[in-house]
């Protein structure tokens, strides 16, 4: 860095030029407020990282090793006595239709084929309005029945599901706000259709840390035909730093690409590269005060760490039978039954926020999106896995601390559409999501849609109000958990957001 000063005092018209030293107009006249930020090295985290430099430099201590330096998975205190450590979210991508799982309303199998009623669908919108607007209403064609201590009403397409209803909240009063898929999983997962905010699993790792150094605090598991849409943003950090982003996994094989070592290199060579790239990352961290620096730096030393983590975790041999055959695995491919007990080996070693997509549950009626087998076909991919997942984590003594999170990024019309095959469009303004364990209330019936299944009726749980209990459960407050950017404090809930405490056991 050039000397902040010329060597010679410059004079200034009006100004008293005896005792002074001026700054070099040439000089200020090629350094801004960015150059100044950029080189100050601010704030404590610069502060420390400095005094650990000079230290070693000056021959007081050896050089920094990565534990010495600040860890932002670290775990955190809640602001509160928290019901619940970890989440896990089954994300069932592109939004299925409530009315043939958990919705039963026998008016609209009455009323099959008739014409909506005007009042409903005035000044509504739909996401193919030439398809569903004005279209008549459609009846399920599935059998519901009614299981459990708590009556709850399933459909024939989810057996296992039905099963365990004693164990869940189930709430048919959910609502969001965007109606097309992508921007739809985006507001679901991060609050806003916008890109560039930080998903809810990047603000629990922001806010409470991971008590698994050995793993991501924040793990993303894929089944289906396909990504969900969107992508990558769904489970980004935005602008926290990227060391609290989902980390994707693959159920088989390397659970990272390029994980392993490559071959010919020692472990011990390895452990050299490593702390060389640290070394030249906290000279840079000193100089700049990047945060994202320490993100670099911390991103290596996982990576690391998960070479043997990793293949421990998707290493499902030390399984009994027992626990394969409940979850319905019958071989080693990928699947979402796989991923379910990769969830629950996650949470197990103290992984924060487990997220699982699986698609595709987009059924307009087009080809391979239909309500019959289609429907069928996605049901059963999930069924056993998911029900499984609640009953292990309930063995285990996991469920009392995990809360498991069911449900897409909205629903479906109580009308159908107009194509070949039958399905029904997207719908906002009521939909059913279930939840377990982790502080909620055991075999609850939350919320009520009106006879058609179109609007929520009473308790109604918009996903703003989602993401506050959710945070609340983990003993955040959503108002408090902030983050500056640009001038402004935001939040996972933005200025919205209501507790639903009659979630809560």
């Amino acid at each position: 860095m050039s000397a902040p000063f010329s060597p010679s005092p410059t004079a200034h018209p009006g100004v008293p030029s005896e005792g002074f030293l001026l700054p070099d107009p040439v000089w200020l006249a090629h350094r801004t407020r960015r150059h100044f930020l950029s080189r100050c090295a601010v704030g404590l985290g610069g502060i420390a990282l400095a005094s650990l430099a000079d230290a070693a430099r000056l021959g007081a201590a050896p050089a920094p090793s990565a534990a010495d330096l600040p860890n932002p998975l670290a775990p955190r205190p809640p602001h509160f006595r928290a019901r619940a450590k970890n989440v896990i979210y089954l994300f069932m991508a592109g939004g299925p239709s409530q009315l043939e799982l958990f919705d039963y309303k026998p008016k609209l199998v009455a009323l099959n084929g008739q014409p909506i009623p005007a009042s409903f669908i005035e000044g509504k919108r739909f996401a193919f309005m030439d398809t569903s607007h004005g279209t008549k209403l459609m009846g399920t064609r599935r059998q519901f029945a009614q299981h459990g201590r708590s009556g709850a009403w399933v459909s024939e397409l989810f057996p296992h599901t039905a099963g365990i209803v004693d164990d869940l909240t189930i709430v048919k009063s959910c609502q969001a706000t965007l109606f097309n898929h992508a921007p739809a999983k985006l507001f679901m997962n991060t609050g806003s259709g916008q890109f560039g905010r930080p998903s809810m699993g990047s603000w629990l790792s922001y806010g409470l840390g991971s008590e698994c150094q050995d793993l991501p605090g924040f793990v993303v598991l894929q089944s289906g035909p396909r990504g969900p849409r969107g992508g990558a943003v769904n489970w980004g950090s935005g602008f926290l730093p990227t060391t609290y982003q989902g980390v994707p996994f693959r159920g088989t094989g390397e659970p990272i690409l390029n994980l392993t070592t490559p071959e010919g290199i020692a472990a011990d060579r390895q452990r050299q590269t490593i702390d060389a790239i640290r070394d030249l990352n906290l000279q840079r961290a000193v100089a700049t005060g990047d945060p994202e620096i320490l993100t670099r730096i911390a991103a290596y030393e996982m990576a690391s760490r998960m070479q043997s983590s990793g293949p421990e975790l998707i290493d499902l041999s030390r399984e009994s039978p027992a626990t394969l055959k409940l979850y319905g695995i019958e071989d080693g491919r990928p699947s979402f039954a796989r991923n379910c007990l990769l969830a629950r080996r996650l949470v197990e070693r103290g992984v924060r926020f487990v997220q699982l997509y699986h698609t595709n549950w987009d059924s307009h009626g087009g080809p391979g999106e239909n309500l019959q087998s289609d429907f069928e076909k996605v049901c059963r991919e999930v069924d056993q896995g998911q029900a499984a997942l609640v009953q292990d984590l309930k063995a285990r003594g996991l469920l009392q601390d995990t809360l498991v999170i069911w449900g897409g990024e909205f629903g479906r019309t109580p009308m159908g559409e107009n194509r070949d095959t039958t399905g029904r469009n997207h719908h906002i303004d009521a939909f059913t999501m279930w939840f377990a364990g982790g502080g909620t209330k055991a075999g609850a019936i939350i919320g009520e849609t009106d006879e058609l299944g179109f609007n929520a009726v009473a308790d109604p749980l918009h996903v703003h109000d989602l993401h506050a209990t959710l945070l609340h459960l983990l003993g955040l407050d959503h108002t408090r958990l902030t983050f500056r950017f640009q001038g402004r404090d935001f939040r996972l809930t933005d200025v919205h957001g209501k507790v639903m405490t009659k979630l809560f056991a």
